[in-house]
């Protein structure tokens, strides 16, 4: 039998520096102060039998069960509620306790169905547990009164079932709602025999304000809530520990298994970066690894109008090998590339850079962590010198103010969300800069102090007129910029934001910020404590986004807000590899550990480790390969994971591209937007099928176990590999254990890291190195990275996407919390429920100036494109402004983002784009071009696997 947690020592760990020493049943044992009677026994190997507690929440002290005897204390106190003291001795076993635990016993079991061999918690059940520990035997009390035995079920969840007649209102699921994820959407309704699990106003849990985060699931002691999946299957017999393939936070779980069929993930209580919570996507939505629409054979086809032939692994290996050469041989050297993927592991992305280095002997490689984070890795180099977040998640729980801007956590990052908003019940101070009002503005016991509303495109503006106040009001940290920082650099960025041009009153017409609003932010960040800056792609995805990087950087060097606990610049990281994408050397200019091709004395390392020549001139980011393709120039290209012809701005130039190309070879699960132009597909494996590692947005490397084997024989660095072969550079790894050790040699911020290793410390943060042998929590302690910060003028530049007649509107776009991305792998899930389409969000007043009406179909048309989706009417969203998601293909939402982009890194202005909305009828010309081409491709899918069965 699988436990509910590997080990449960009944309540919360404390940490103390003054320990104490007392015995429990003649034993010794010596505990942090403020640790409980019950984790202190637990601790010493005796079990207390307890209901109503467990380590992920704090103890409630209501089941009666965990009572004990402590020496000159009346009664008999609840060990879980009883901190431990210096001398107690406490029993916990007599017949007078004995006889109270099987009374109480009885009195659950009175009401409670009979049904154990047929209930899905059989053998994992802790009320079952229970009654055997408490050596009940008979229950005297029958059924004949009033009970709760056919209470109505609730399976309204996809997910998980609510059986009442089963609960015995322990109060865990609504604790853990309220203290682990904070929703607080569960409450205990009536008193006494009344008392009952209610969802919001006695809602159904789908109906209700429940986000199926699973943990109310996970606290459960009984099958009250219960996974459909273990109803199903029934339970599982072992597990293996992995780490999520969605979000940036990288959540640890284990994944319960009957042979190579997961029956459940649960997060893991020891895991790092989520302490045993987890969210919809990472906890249930995991059907898409076993999906009907997944592609398991290897297709080939000469051109897009054909139909695809399956065909065996060597065929498929040869002809793309093939192909690559003859279009080398006719177009030069530099008419190939390659594009790595943030969903994929270190290792595999760290093998398609070296092959595209080495084997197709250029730089053009790229990834999709260009087009969302590539500004976070120019900013944070240039003026702290390391291109990652300088913290852990845990040290939020140090922060006094909270600062996030263009970041939506509750969506994007609900786990880490979860553990700010502890902290922000705690009482630390929140600020939120953002277009619209996001859910942290305003939730249960949570509200932000100040909501700087900004207008899309002037983050600059804002966080210069926010340094103008710390530098006029006297709030510099003069001794932390004196030491820490180039004095020289700090000068010229005083004398530049306290230009009368940078204050918040002549930002304000820019911004649309109050002044007094953003004088007062000031002054909360600077004053208040320890001051923590969160931030998303809504400062990235900017033409000036690396400009707004260095922005933050500038502010929190001012207020010494770097550099130790409960501080810091905080990138929160979109997919789950995207620091690891980076990390790993998938830009054009830029070796693995950031170091630039043009570095004499780094190529020459990886020279003599691969054993060829390496270029020493930066190659083809993708916008450029795009180009190169429309001018005839660049004809072939192999990507790994990525759906540029869904994620990338201005659809139709990526595609027309896509179209322009001789042979595009795609390595996915499904047949993708990208794939539906490709001329190769390589079936490629799930995060449940590979061995490797991902490093999250704290720089936190974890490990990627396999539990089961890969559908399509090869996970995908093995195929990696085997194209690489094939093309005549020779790869002969065995095991990804390997490649992380070759990264590891040739990467100095990775020289400490290996498997066993991270079996070892169960994850590393980098840097990993002689001088941190167990990783770096804290960055920049002491001194930066680059040794003396630098300070770096960041005069803002307007777009230029303008608002006119003709669009008059600003639209910008993020995530939801159900989907994910290009929605590749939710969509084949049951999050459909709760959001099963891209909707545009558009203000009462914009509305009613137009005649649309909420569910109204509307176009919006910019100066890319156009596109029809279905209307939101809200006032989250501000007058002049509409926003949408992007997680469904046919909606077309990066058909009307431009090509606009970073000045530095080329990412996508995907925030800021000029639009017109109008009331229609009917879908846009480019929506019934897309569906009419889609199910072309479909069809000549469909005829691939038709002539593979007739071949059988």
């Amino acid at each position: 039998m699988l436990s509910i947690v590997e080990h449960d020592y009944g309540t919360p760990e404390r940490t103390s520096e003054k320990l104490v020493t007392l015995s429990i049943d003649g034993r010794e044992v010596t505990v942090p102060e403020g640790t409980s009677v019950m984790r202190a026994a637990a601790l010493s190997d005796v079990q207390i039998p307890k209901l109503c507690a467990t380590e992920l929440l704090e103890a409630f002290g209501s089941c009666r069960m965990c009572l004990v005897q402590i020496d000159g204390m009346k009664g008999l106190p609840a060990s879980c509620t009883t901190p431990v003291a210096q001398g107690m001795v406490v029993h916990t076993q007599n017949k007078q306790l004995a006889d109270i635990r099987r009374g109480v016993m009885e009195l659950y079991i009175s009401d409670h169905p009979l049904d154990c061999l047929t209930c899905p918690a059989n053998g994992h059940c802790e009320l079952q547990d229970m009654a055997g520990v408490v050596g009940l035997r008979e229950v005297r009390y029958g059924y004949e009164g009033e009970n709760h035995l056919d209470a109505k079920k609730d399976e309204s969840n996809p997910y998980f079932t609510f059986d009442a007649s089963k609960c015995i209102v322990c109060s865990r699921c609504v604790r853990a709602c309220d203290e682990q994820q904070g929703t607080l959407a569960l409450t205990i309704q009536g008193r006494g025999f009344e008392s009952k699990v209610a969802a919001s106003q006695d809602e159904s849990f789908m109906d209700s304000e429940c986000v199926s985060c699973g943990a109310c699931v996970q606290a459960c002691p009984t099958a009250t809530l219960t996974e459909k999946s273990v109803i199903q299957k029934g339970q599982a017999e072992h597990s293996v520990t992995t780490t999520c393939a969605y979000c940036g936070v990288g959540c640890s779980f284990r994944a319960e298994m009957q042979g190579e069929e997961v029956v459940r993930m649960v997060p893991n209580l020891d895991g790092h970066a989520n302490h045993g919570h987890s969210c919809v996507k990472g906890r249930f939505a995991i059907g898409y690894a076993t999906h009907s629409d997944r592609i398991l054979k290897p297709m080939i086809r000469k051109q897009i109008t054909d139909p695809w032939r399956e065909v065996s692994w060597e065929e498929a290996i040869a002809y793309a090998a093939s192909e690559m050469k003859r279009i080398q041989a006719k177009y030069g050297r530099n008419s190939i590339g390659g594009i790595t993927s943030s969903r994929c592991t270190n290792e595999e992305t760290y093998l398609v850079q070296k092959l595209i280095r080495a084997g197709f002997g250029n730089n053009n490689v790229d990834t999709c962590a260009r087009v969302c984070h590539s500004p976070t890795g120019y900013g944070l180099k240039n003026t702290i010198g390391e291109s990652a977040g300088t913290q852990n998640f845990d040290s939020v729980m140090q922060a006094d103010v909270i600062f996030v801007i263009g970041a939506n956590p509750t969506d994007g990052h609900p786990v880490f969300a979860s553990q700010m908003k502890r902290r922000l019940r705690q009482g630390a101070k929140l600020i939120v800069a953002d277009p619209r009002t996001i859910d942290l503005v305003r939730t249960p016991h949570i509200q932000a102090e100040h909501h700087l509303k900004l207008r899309p495109s002037t983050n600059v503006a804002l966080i210069n007129s926010l340094a103008h106040v710390v530098v006029t009001e006297g709030l510099v940290k003069e001794d932390f910029v004196r030491e820490r920082c180039e004095v020289d650099s700090f000068e010229k960025w005083r004398n530049f934001v306290s230009l009368q041009k940078n204050s918040p009153e002549a930002m304000q017409e820019i911004t649309g910020v109050p002044a007094s609003e953003v004088r007062a932010a000031a002054r909360l960040y600077a004053t208040a404590g320890n001051g923590a800056i969160y931030y998303g792609l809504g400062v990235t995805e900017h033409s000036q986004g690396s400009t707004m990087v260095m922005g933050i950087a500038n502010l929190a060097m001012a207020t010494g807000n770097v550099g130790r606990e409960g501080v810091g610049i905080n990138p929160l990281r979109g997919q789950n590899n995207v620091q690891g994408s980076c990390d790993m050397g998938s830009f054009p200019h830029e070796f693995p550990g950031y170091r630039h091709v043009s570095d004499d004395k780094v190529r020459a390392q990886f020279e003599d480790a691969w054993g060829v020549s390496l270029h020493n001139e930066p190659g083809l980011r993708i916008p450029n390969m795009f180009e190169a393709a429309l001018d005839g120039d660049f004809k072939g290209l192999y990507i790994e994971g990525e759906d540029i012809a869904q994620s990338d701005p201005n659809t139709q130039h990526v595609t027309a591209a896509l179209t322009s190309m001789e042979c595009i070879i795609v390595q996915d699960l499904f047949l993708n937007e990208s794939a539906k132009f490709a001329h190769v597909f390589l079936p490629g494996s799930s995060f449940l099928e590979k061995d490797g590692t991902f490093t999250n947005a704290e720089r936190r490397i974890s490990r990627v176990r396999q539990v089961m084997r890969p559908k399509a024989i090869y996970a995908d660095w093995e195929i990696t590999q085997l194209l690489s072969n094939a093309l005549g550079y020779p790869m002969t790894y065995k095991h990804p254990s390997e490649i992380m050790d070759e990264i590891a040699r040739l990467t100095p911020t990775f020289t400490g890291v290996s498997y066993q290793r991270i079996d070892e410390l169960e994850s590393i943060q980098w840097p990993c190195n002689e001088q941190h042998p167990e990783g770096t929590p804290t960055m920049h302690i002491g001194q930066f990275v680059r040794g003396k910060g630098k300070f770096l003028l960041t005069e803002y530049v307007p777009t230029a996407e303008k608002v006119n007649a003709k669009y008059p509107l600003i639209l910008t776009t993020g995530r939801i919390l159900s989907q994910y991305n290009v929605g590749a792998q939710t969509r084949r899930t049951e999050n459909n429920r709760w959001h099963d389409e891209d909707r545009l969000e558009i203000h009462p007043h914009d509305a009613e100036e137009r005649g649309i009406s909420d569910g109204d179909w509307v176009g919006i048309a910019s100066r890319a494109g156009d596109t029809v989706l279905r209307a939101r009417v809200t006032d989250r969203v501000q007058p002049g402004v509409v926003y949408t998601t992007f997680h469904f293909p046919e909606s077309g939402a990066n058909v009307i983002t431009t090509d606009n982009s970073d000045w530095a890194t080329n990412c996508p202005e995907y925030k800021v784009t000029a639009v017109q909305a109008t009331r229609v009828s009917q879908p846009s010309e480019w929506q019934k071009r897309f569906r009419e081409f889609t199910e072309t491709q479909e069809s000549l899918l469909k005829h691939a696997s038709a002539d593979a069965v007739a071949a059988k």
